[in-house]
């Protein structure tokens, strides 16, 4: 999901869109890369000299708040960031390059015997193993 207008998307979120922020957002907007906070600092400090590693922080846990942004564990205690989106999809993270792709999947937690009876608030998947693009390269 592409935003096109950030200032205006931040500001329906009820998020003052400061140059950082829109900055920020506009990172994950244009990569579906799942990056972590030292990535984004690291690349974004390049043109803002005066970013710390404090402000991604601080503005990523806001955007996490107000749920345009989720954030995504999928091992120990490595937090990854991704735009928030609604429809059902897990992660799957590349063990060699350390690659996150989306995944789509496919489950109804109603057909999910054990949770009879349960309320759901949230649902994540995630997968880990070897991408096709290591593989391919392993093999040649």
């Amino acid at each position: 999901m592409k935003i096109i207008n950030i200032e205006a998307y931040l500001r329906e979120h009820g998020i003052s869109p400061s140059y950082q922020r829109k900055r920020i957002f506009e990172y994950l907007n244009e990569r579906q890369n799942h990056p972590n906070v030292n990535q984004i600092y690291e690349e974004l400090v390049k043109e803002i000299p005066t970013l710390s590693k404090t402000t991604v922080y601080n503005t990523l846990n806001m955007f996490v708040e107000k749920k345009i942004v989720e954030a995504i564990t999928i091992e120990g205690t490595e937090i990854r960031y991704d735009l928030f989106n609604p429809a059902s999809h897990g992660h799957f993270k590349c063990e060699s390059c350390g690659t996150v792709y989306d995944v789509d999947i496919d489950i109804e937690p109603s057909h999910i015997k054990n949770l009879d009876g349960f309320m759901i608030k949230e649902q994540s998947l995630h997968f880990k193993g070897i991408c096709k693009n290591c593989l391919s390269k392993r093999a040649e």
